[in-house]
Parts: C-alpha cells; structure tokens; sequence
C-alpha cells in the first residue's frame, strides 16, 4: 500500500464525488466500499465485501446500533398509529403560529430529550415534522434543527449515551481512575465547544439573524414560491399516518416516552433495553389499558415501523463498513502521525480537533474514532504538556462534528428520515451552519491553548 494520505482517502473520496453526481446516498457508499476493497483485497474484492458485511453484523456496536434504531421506528410508528404523535402535535399546534415559533419549539424539546441522539432525532423530527408542514416550513429547515440537537446536545449531557461511552473509554486508556470517568467527562463538558456552538447558532439561524445560505436558502425560496415543503426525491412511505388517528390522547405519547427514558436511566443509559420496554409499554397501552387494538395488528404495525427504517439502517450498516474500510488502511492514525510534526503543547488540541474533524466527516465514524484517537492523542499530550481536558474536548468536540455533518453518519440519516427530507438535500443545506460551528470551535481550541491551557 502506497504512503500517501490521499490514497488512504481515495474511498471516501469516492463516496463523496459519488454523491456529488448521482445525488444519492446509498450508490455512493456502495461505490466506496467496493473501491475500497477492490484496494485492500484486489480480486478478492467480493469475497472482502462480504466478509466484512457478516464481520459488521456479527460486532455487538454494529448490532446494538441497528436493533436500536430499527426499535425506534417501531415505537414512532406505535405512537403514530395510537394517536400520541398526533395529539402531542395539536398541543404544539395551538402554542406557535410561525414557522420560526415552530422551529424554536423543536430546539428546545431537542434540549430536553438528550438521552440519545437516535431518540431526540426520530421523535422530534415525527413529532414536529406535520406541525411545520401546515406552517410551510421548509423540511431542510426542520431537519437542520433536529439534526443540530442531536449529537451536539448528547456531548452535553453526562446522562447521555455518548457520556457513558467516552467515560468508559477515559477509563479503560488510564484518562481517568476506575469509576471516575464520568467524573472526569464532566470537567471536559465546559470546552466542548462543538457542541456548544451548534447548539446555540440554531436560534440565530431560525430567527434570521444568520441568514440563509446555499441550498437552505433555495429550499426558502422554493416554499416562498408555492413549492412542495419537502425537497425533490424525499421519502413519502413513512408519512404520518394522521387519518389512523382514533382518539388517541397526550398519555399515549407520553407514558410510553417516560417508559423509555426511565428504562434507559435505569439501565446504565443502555437506549436498547430502554426501547424494548417502550414498546412493550406501548403495546399493554394499548391492548390492555385501553382494549383499542389487537395483538395482530400491533405486531403489524411494529414490523411496519421497522419497515420504514430500512434505507436507514441499509445506509449505516455501510458506512461501518466504510469505516471497517478504513480502519484496515489505519486512516485515523496516518492522519494523526501526519499531524505529529505540527504539534506542540498550546496547539495540540486545536490541532486534533482539526484532523480527526476531518477524519470523522470523511469517515462518519466518530464513535470508532473516540476509540482509536483517544489512546494515541492523550498519550501524546502528556508528553507534550497539553492539557489533557482541553484535548479530551477537541477529540469529542471533532466526533461530534463528524456525527452532525457527515451525510452517511447515523444521525444525520436519521434526521432527514424522521423530518421527511432527502438526505443529501439536508446535509448539503446544514453544511454551512455546521462549518461555522467548526471554524469557531477551531478558533475556540487555538484562543484557549495559547491563553489557558499551555
């Protein structure tokens, strides 16, 4: 295998430049997985791909991922069917009587729901996406917020799933003492500036304070126009079934929600034990308490959510095998030994926040990322002198970049499934938006290395 960095980075690349031209996503993962096994495995490429499929399947991560967003969407389709999304959406509804008001409302209750990232994007995004239809918003618009708290908020909150990971990962390469991960992650929470900074330009872009740029001020002006709220191609399968609304109340969104968030507390933020209770949940709601349907058509409607996940879940299990692509051509830490000359102790978490931004866009494997970057980055800031939390941040503040703007990451594609939007339509038209939280995060990590942290 060659040295050079680009053609490590010729599958992404191609993935990329795929997207670019044929305006899809799914082609341009499979493009770039085979190219990249057509250069790891050469005629061999095949039987590589389908190594690496099963490898994908067979990883507790991977399967953890995929039962819990396809989970997800049959909960989201239960409280559809019982009418909770309906009713939640009416109590909305009669609050706001602006797109703008509309908007704002989904930032804060992507405040609120922080637990999971894949919980705060199918919900909100269900939840508010018939609201802003009646109000002309455009769904680019309602996907960026959704998207825009999601993973940003989860780096935020220590009772979110991402907390849980990095602490134990803080643990587990000697960042922290045992049982005091957590502990540490909090410390890092403050100069998590990705988040922070996303998180906060969504008011200003819903207000008009930031203007509409790019695609996402061509979506303004298709719908100012008269045109369709959603963009070209977007899918309409999953639309909100409002018309099987039978009377369903605010308690059949809300005990089966408050059912799923103390399940996940109370297993250790485990978001798959908590949404196996929810439907549950959901189900005794409905057949016991309320004698409203059947076993039969609960089952069917719970496949039917599940149904309606499968691009999604076909999208993220390739881009793991995009980053299993890359983890066997050692990508991340090609990226970080190419940094090394760089670094000195008041740059080195401006600079990691850099590069692994890079990688985790490039790659959308922000989680896999942390679990690479973390046990070569810390290592190096103590030799250096860098302050060690103000690292951690620039390391978790680049996943949750990658997380937020990458097109094929896990949240991103659920964003734009849960707000009926087509996914490249969404990550084009939030691309700006989230390299504004970058550039100041960057600026952020070069201020505080040179000023506090040397």
């Amino acid at each position: 295998m060659a040295d050079s960095i680009w053609l490590l980075l010729l599958p992404t690349l191609v993935v990329l430049g795929t997207a670019i031209v044929v305006r899809s996503t799914l082609p341009a993962l499979i493009a770039g997985v085979v190219v990249g096994h057509v250069m790891l495995d050469g005629i061999g490429a095949i039987d590589g791909l389908a190594d690496s499929l099963v490898r994908q399947l067979q990883d507790r991560s991977v399967a953890w991922v995929l039962l819990v967003c396809g989970l997800f969407g049959s909960l989201i389709r239960l409280l559809m069917v019982a009418g909770g999304v309906s009713a939640c959406g009416r109590l909305v509804s009669r609050s706001v009587s602006s797109g703008p008001a509309a908007l704002l409302v989904a930032w804060v209750l992507g405040l609120i729901v922080f637990i999971d990232d894949y919980l705060n994007a199918l919900l909100i995004g269900h939840t508010m996406r018939p609201v802003t239809d009646r109000l002309r918003v455009p769904r680019e618009r309602l996907a960026y917020v959704v998207d825009s708290t999601a993973a940003p908020v989860c780096l935020l909150v220590p009772l979110s799933t991402w907390a849980v990971y990095v602490a134990g990962l803080l643990e587990s390469t000697g960042a922290a003492a045992p049982g005091e991960g957590m502990a540490t992650y909090v410390t890092v929470i403050p100069f998590a500036l990705y988040g922070w900074i996303a998180v906060l330009i969504v008011p200003l872009v819903v207000s008009g304070v930031l203007p509409s740029w790019g695609l996402m001020r061509r979506a303004d002006e298709r719908v100012a126009a008269g045109g369709d709220v959603a963009p070209p191609d977007s899918p309409s399968a999953d639309a909100l079934p409002e018309e099987e609304d039978s009377g369903g109340g605010l308690a059949d969104f809300f005990v089966p929600i408050g059912v799923l968030v103390a399940a996940t507390v109370l297993s250790g933020n485990d978001a798959l034990r908590g949404v196996i209770w929810a439907v549950v949940a959901a189900a005794v709601q409905q057949i016991v308490v309320r004698r409203r349907t059947t076993v039969a058509h609960v089952a069917d409607e719970a496949c039917s959510g599940i149904e309606a996940m499968i691009p999604s879940l076909v999208t993220i299990l390739l881009a793991f095998v995009l980053k299993d692509v890359n983890d066997r051509l050692h990508l991340t830490a090609r990226v970080i030994d190419s940094l090394s000359p760089l670094l000195d102790a008041r740059l080195l978490p401006a600079v990691a926040f850099a590069g692994l931004s890079m990688v985790t866009f490039a790659t959308g494997s922000f989680w896999g990322t942390y679990a690479i970057a973390l046990p070569i980055v810390l290592p190096l800031a103590a030799t250096l002198g860098a302050d060690q939390t103000l690292t951690i941040a620039a390391v978790v503040s680049a996943g949750g970049f990658g997380s937020h703007a990458c097109f094929f990451g896990d949240t991103t594609v659920l964003a734009s499934q849960a707000s009926g939007c087509e996914n490249l339509a969404h990550s084009w038209s939030q691309l700006p938006y989230s390299l504004l939280a970058a550039a100041l995060s960057l600026i952020g990590f070069i201020v505080l290395g040179c000023t506090w942290a040397a």
